[in-house]
């Protein structure tokens, strides 16, 4: 008999290939909302941690679990699909910035939980939610050298990249994920670390999940950090089957349409998903950031319409509002066409 979660994944390939599905928009824009101090991180567990640890957003399943749920709550009463559990940095190598390597598996857990709890509440047989465990791209690179006067050196190896995205992922699928999301690459080799714990994950669990893998195109040369092009890119990832494959973060979606466009044309054989930023940063507005709800749901709306998604959402700035429009504009249209299904052929056999 097949896990839960694996049964819940199987059904995303046709409800991919029926429509656009939604996926949620940015936690740090709206954990920014809550004003939170120290305090608030610390909680009374960790309050004589010798570090700082405002701003270490991943601590707030475990000292502020309720606002956690709440946000995840908003973006599904707005009309997400999918939301993303609060793990964006939390790898070992992430959290040992503020000494906090050891609890990483925990904060992992108890984030699937938190998302899994809220997905519950507002799934029904014809609308159900997914949670989708994120794994960050860490702070430490393994292709780039972080010391221009030594190009060789590196500050993090590919089995410690490795070994730290195994104890993340397992931990998230402890916790109840129905699918993970490797985002924001911007170092291949990072992504192809997590891609491999994964695999061994599912090797030696047996409950083979979906797999998203977004990346983030830098600045206006098309591509990413450490210095593929788009098609590149998926080229690099495709061997890992991913069930959908798709760009987030960095630029608006006004600067991303080039580049998603590519990769609609060239990933025939799986999803496309795209959720950029709302625009480009901006300090003095309050999000941070340029666009409002009406703005990028009509850019997402141009994507829809063009054919190039599958999964439509939101990254930096982006909002409950934002989130609402963007599932009003996409729902209008059908979704991406041309891709196969290759991986996900096999799962739905299975899950049956």
């Amino acid at each position: 008999m097949n896990p839960p979660n694996f049964t819940r994944a199987a059904r995303l390939p046709e409800i991919l290939r029926q429509r656009i599905v939604v996926l949620d928009g940015a936690m740090g824009t709206m954990i920014q909302r809550y004003k939170l101090v120290e305090a608030d991180y610390r909680g009374a567990r960790f309050k004589d941690h010798p570090k700082d640890l405002k701003g270490n957003n991943e601590m707030l399943q475990l000292s502020r679990p309720e606002l956690i749920r709440e946000i995840h709550e908003q973006y599904l009463e707005a009309g997400a699909d999918i939301v993303e559990t609060n793990t964006f940095g939390a790898t070992s190598v992430a959290q040992d910035d503020y000494g906090l390597g050891a609890f990483a598996r925990e904060m992992n857990v108890a984030a699937a939980r938190i998302a899994r709890a809220a997905c519950d509440k507002f799934s029904s047989a014809d609308k159900p939610r997914f949670v989708a465990g994120a794994l960050g791209p860490t702070p430490k690179t393994a292709s780039i050298s972080p010391d221009v006067n030594d190009p060789a050196a590196r500050n993090v190896t590919f089995d410690e990249l490795r070994a730290a995205y195994h104890e993340q992922a397992s931990g998230l699928l402890e916790g109840g994920c129905d699918l993970f999301l490797v985002e924001t690459i911007f170092d291949t080799l990072n992504a192809k670390a997590a891609i491999f714990a994964l695999d061994e994950l599912m090797e030696a669990t047996g409950e083979r999940l979906p797999v998203i893998v977004s990346g983030t195109v830098t600045d206006a040369s098309g591509r990413i950090l450490s210095g593929q092009t788009v098609s590149a890119f998926w080229h690099s990832v495709r061997h890992a089957r991913p069930l959908a494959i798709g760009l987030n973060c960095a630029l608006g979606a006004t600067l991303m349409r080039p580049y998603i466009e590519e990769l609609a044309r060239v990933a025939g054989d799986t999803f496309v998903s795209c959720y950029p930023n709302a625009g480009l940063p901006n300090p003095m507005s309050e999000t941070g950031f340029d666009e409002t709800p009406e703005i990028t749901g009509n850019l997402l709306e141009e994507f829809a319409k063009a054919g190039f998604l599958n999964i439509a959402g939101g990254c930096c700035g982006t909002t409950p509002d934002h989130i609402a429009a963007i599932a009003q504009k996409v729902g209008k249209y059908s979704p991406r066409c041309g891709h196969r299904g290759t991986l996900f052929g096999a799962l739905e056999r299975e899950a049956a």
